[in-house]
């Protein structure tokens, strides 16, 4: 695993910006490797696999700190506390789904209240958020 990219491109072969990097390794997400005297950092290819498995398990929905606690259950091969916390942000993100689809409900319902002009105040969207 030679040490041959740049931050530079190391962020344009992840598809992030080099700031992104910079971030990730100030929340320990990734190794920031010595300077040598008079030169710039370089960065194994393989960190390209790491950053791009960090902006993947964002775009699931998992926080940094739990990214952290993947990708160190990664290097201790522990597929069972792997699973338990994708099963836990799961349930979450399924919670969320219903808490979403309740609100839709909700507003549909004042929105075709507007839409047919039955309501009986002057606008049943602002009626029902000033009652709470």
């Amino acid at each position: 695993m030679a040490a041959d990219l740049t931050i530079g491109k190391l962020a344009e072969a992840a598809g992030v910006n080099v700031e992104t990097i910079r971030y990730y390794q100030r929340r320990g997400l990734l190794e920031e490797p010595p300077k040598p005297p008079g030169g710039h950092r370089r960065y194994a290819s393989e960190q390209v696999r790491r950053v791009r498995f960090i902006k993947r398990a964002q775009a699931l929905g998992f926080t940094l700190s739990e990214i952290g606690a993947l990708l160190a259950l990664d290097t201790a091969c522990i597929c069972h506390d792997t699973r338990a916390l994708a099963a836990r942000k799961l349930a979450l993100i399924e919670q969320k789904m219903a808490d979403l689809a309740a609100m839709r409900d909700v507003l549909g319902g004042l929105v075709r209240q507007c839409d047919t002009g039955t309501g009986q105040t002057a606008c049943p969207i602002i009626d029902v958020l000033t009652r709470g």
